[in-house]
C-alpha cells in the first residue's frame, strides 16, 4: 500500500516552524482569550446599565 504525504502550504509551513520557534505562542494566545473572553457577566449590572442609559438624539450637533 502506498502511502500519500499530505500537502503542507507555505502558511502552514511557515506557522509550524514559528510555533516551534516561539514555543510559549499558544499558551499565550490562551491566556490572552481567558483575559477578554471567558469571563462571567454580571447580569443584572448590564441590566442596571441598559436602563441608566440617556438615548442619544440622532443628530446631536445642534
Amino acid at each position: 500500500m502506498m502511502k500519500y504525504k499530505r500537502y503542507v502550504s507555505e502558511f502552514e509551513q511557515f506557522l509550524n516552524k514559528y510555533k516551534e520557534d516561539h514555543p510559549n505562542v499558544e499558551a499565550e494566545q490562551r491566556r490572552g482569550w481567558k483575559i477578554w473572553w471567558d469571563h462571567r457577566l454580571d447580569l443584572d449590572a448590564m441590566d442596571r446599565q441598559r436602563q441608566d442609559t440617556v438615548e442619544t438624539k440622532p443628530y446631536y450637533y445642534g
